[in-house]
């Protein structure tokens, strides 16, 4: 009888997790299954140095032969891709007479993932995302409103959550993520960023909006008791000065802005 395979939603989250723990892993994904097997095609593990982190592709024999080779491919720190066909009588010595093929994707330590997060899931941020995702990044998008938050799209890199006070995010986040604020409005932004000001350091902190919504902020976080000097570290408008007012093009000219700011500070 064939295992049930991990949820979905939590193998990728903690494939996510992995990458912006930046530990080195080796994601094991049984490809095809013929004949008696413990475990159905589309089967998935994932494997740190430490053993099988997440997830399964059997159990047993045929999944000890997975995270050996699973770990000499870690010991090894390589980063090269294989398939392997395995008998299960043959090669793996189980008495099921039936044969195997798994794809082994390492993904070697080497720093965290560059972390991304984005307070807002409406047009913007939908637009931000597609340009965003296949970039080397892990990104958190986080809003109180469910409807926009179930638009998302599915990204084994992007984690949403939906929370009824985004503010208190802010504590949780890594000390070296770009923040993004795109919520309903500068009310709303506000709150978020005026904790994230005054207790947070962050590289980068850019805001949805005009230079008017800008003074505006400022002055109401001044008013709130951050210093005038903190109260102005943040781009607003963020994105690059191109582009037209469509969604898209404000979306690449964030995405632009984001990318020249992280190079800079690691330069």
């Amino acid at each position: 009888m064939s295992r049930s395979p991990p949820d979905s939603a939590s193998f990728y989250g903690e494939l996510s997790s992995l990458e912006r723990e930046g530990t080195a892993f080796v994601l094991v994904v049984l490809v095809d299954a013929l004949g008696s097997t413990p475990q159905d095609a589309g089967a998935k593990m994932l494997v740190t140095p430490a053993g099988r982190r997440h997830g399964t592709v059997g159990g047993g024999k045929v999944e000890a032969a997975a995270l050996k080779l699973a770990g000499e491919m870690l010991e090894a720190d390589s980063a090269q891709p294989r398939f392997v066909n395995w008998s299960l009588k043959g090669d793996v010595g189980m008495t099921c007479g039936g044969s195997v093929k798994f794809y082994f994707e390492p993904h070697p330590a080497g720093g965290a993932a560059w972390p991304i997060v984005i307070f807002g899931a409406g047009h913007i941020a939908q637009a931000l995302l597609p340009v965003l995702i296949p970039l080397p990044c892990s990104i958190t998008v986080c809003d109180s409103r469910a409807e926009w938050m179930d638009r998302l799209p599915r990204a084994h890199n992007l984690r949403a959550l939906l929370r009824d006070n985004p503010a208190d995010l802010v504590p949780e986040l890594p000390d070296d993520a770009f923040v993004l604020f795109m919520t309903m409005g500068h009310a709303t932004d506000r709150p978020i960023l005026q904790r994230a000001l005054s207790e947070r350091d962050f590289p980068f902190v850019g805001v949805i909006g005009s230079k008017s919504k800008a003074a505006i902020l400022r002055r109401e976080m001044t008013a709130g008791g951050l210093p005038a000097k903190r109260a102005a570290q943040f781009h607003c408008p963020v994105g690059l000065d191109l582009g037209t007012n469509h969604p898209h093009e404000i979306a690449i000219s964030i995405a632009a802005q984001l990318l020249a700011e992280r190079d800079r500070i690691s330069a």
